[in-house]
């Protein structure tokens, strides 16, 4: 048997402790309150046959509305499906994606856009382009060594 002085049993036995509290805390929350994905990500589809399912059966943007446009993102391993998007000022987009393969980020700077991909899982987001301006989006979430390669951009036009 290891010798240990007191003090150090002791708080051996105070981290212990804690751990087991937390993660007895942790299963009854889980438990009795149902852990769900975050709000945005009700939408579930088939990440082996994402590709089939509509609508990442053909990602893109498609208008709406008047000013208003769906923009249906594909993450996978280093890319997005479609990589650029235009539109002109002041449309409003609502962002759908996913990931085919592990958990991905959307993130453009500048704005309050910020959705996490994660396979089997629909994330949605609104958001208006008032600016004119190139916007850049790329993964936040380190997915591999190409991850720096994971970008695009959302060109949004001038009004005539």
């Amino acid at each position: 048997m290891i010798h240990m002085p007191k003090y150090e049993k002791i708080w051996m036995a105070v981290g212990t402790g804690s751990l087991i509290l937390f993660l007895i805390v942790l299963g009854i929350m889980a438990g009795t309150m149902g852990l769900n994905p975050p709000d945005g990500m009700e939408t579930t589809v088939e990440p082996e046959n994402v590709e089939a399912s509509a609508p990442f059966d053909q990602p893109g943007l498609k208008q709406i509305g008047p000013n208003e446009y769906e923009a249906v993102i594909l993450s996978y391993i280093f890319g997005y499906k479609p990589n650029q998007i235009t539109v002109p000022e002041g449309s409003t987009v609502h962002f759908k994606i996913t990931s085919k393969d592990v958990v991905h980020g959307f993130f453009v700077p500048g704005t309050t856009t910020n959705l996490m991909a994660v396979p089997g899982h629909v994330a949605e987001y609104t958001q208006t382009f008032d600016e004119a301006g190139e916007y850049l989006f790329v993964c936040h979430e380190y997915c591999g060594s190409g991850h720096h390669l994971m970008y695009g951009n959302i060109i949004v036009e001038e009004k005539m």
